[in-house]
């Protein structure tokens, strides 16, 4: 028995709707995408497998909400809810943000793969696209911190949309889960920590330091988000360079004084 077939028959031993469900398993241990209590998203739901997992890894204060256009059966997880529609489509998308709540998501995830053609670069270029989609949808869910995960074949588009990943999130990750077939080219690109800073690293501006920090540096608020400069005191005006940008603060040095 192969170690492909072992996931196979692991999932029908242990309950779960698909052996894609080590995949999920195996990316979080990677990645460290859930925690209690999370909300999480899971884009192409079908047939549940993913739901399952992030089910079992948020725990009874969390929520998974599954989108697909196909019907997925209904769980054992009283915490699972699921949509039927396209993701893409702005009534889907409403459903989601009602039942989300105004803080957003945690985490969004995808395991969508194209129609196989048999054609390499027509299933490599869908792939991307749909993955793409699932991208979009994600930045419209995922407040600051956030996370995403989306499958993709690999190939010659992969590496613009880990660009535009990698300029929305702190960092990616691509990880080719153990459970996945050995002649597959799949591998996930993993966005963590969502940034939404109204600043960005190089950038240059004229500012007042509000307040100091526990560890000594200067505290700047710009538009509710924080910037440390260090050598600064409460009420010094001051030119700034803001080097190092995160989820919810960053840092700047000092240009002018």
């Amino acid at each position: 028995m192969t170690d492909k077939d072992m996931y196979y028959n692991k999932a029908k031993q242990e309950g779960y709707r698909a052996r894609s469900a080590y995949k999920l398993k195996q990316l979080d241990r990677a990645a460290g995408l859930f925690g209690p209590g999370n909300t999480v998203v899971d884009l192409g739901a079908a047939p549940g497998g993913w739901l399952q997992v992030a089910a079992e890894a948020v725990g009874d204060r969390g929520t998974v909400i599954g989108v697909d256009l196909q019907r997925i059966r209904d769980l054992d997880h009283d915490t699972v809810e699921t949509i039927r529609g396209d993701m893409t489509d702005a009534e889907t998308k409403d459903g989601l943000r009602e039942r989300i709540g105004p803080d957003g998501a945690d985490v969004v995830i995808s395991d969508m793969a194209p129609n196989m053609t048999g054609e390499y670069s027509v299933d490599h270029a869908r792939s991307v696209h749909l993955a793409r989609q699932a991208f979009e949808v994600a930045l419209e869910l995922l407040p600051a911190g956030g996370d995403f995960a989306a499958k993709v074949f690999d190939g010659q588009d992969l590496a613009d949309l880990r660009a535009e990943i990698d300029a929305e999130f702190e960092y990616v990750r691509s990880i080719r889960p153990e459970a996945s077939r050995d002649a597959s080219s799949e591998l996930y690109l993993v966005g963590k920590h969502r940034v939404t800073a109204p600043v960005e690293e190089g950038e240059e501006r004229d500012v007042v330091v509000d307040d100091v920090g526990s560890e000594g540096d200067g505290v700047v608020k710009i538009d509710g988000y924080t910037l440390f400069v260090a050598g600064t005191e409460t009420g010094d005006s001051v030119r700034i360079r803001v080097t190092d940008v995160k989820s919810n603060f960053g840092f700047a040095e000092i240009v002018e004084q």
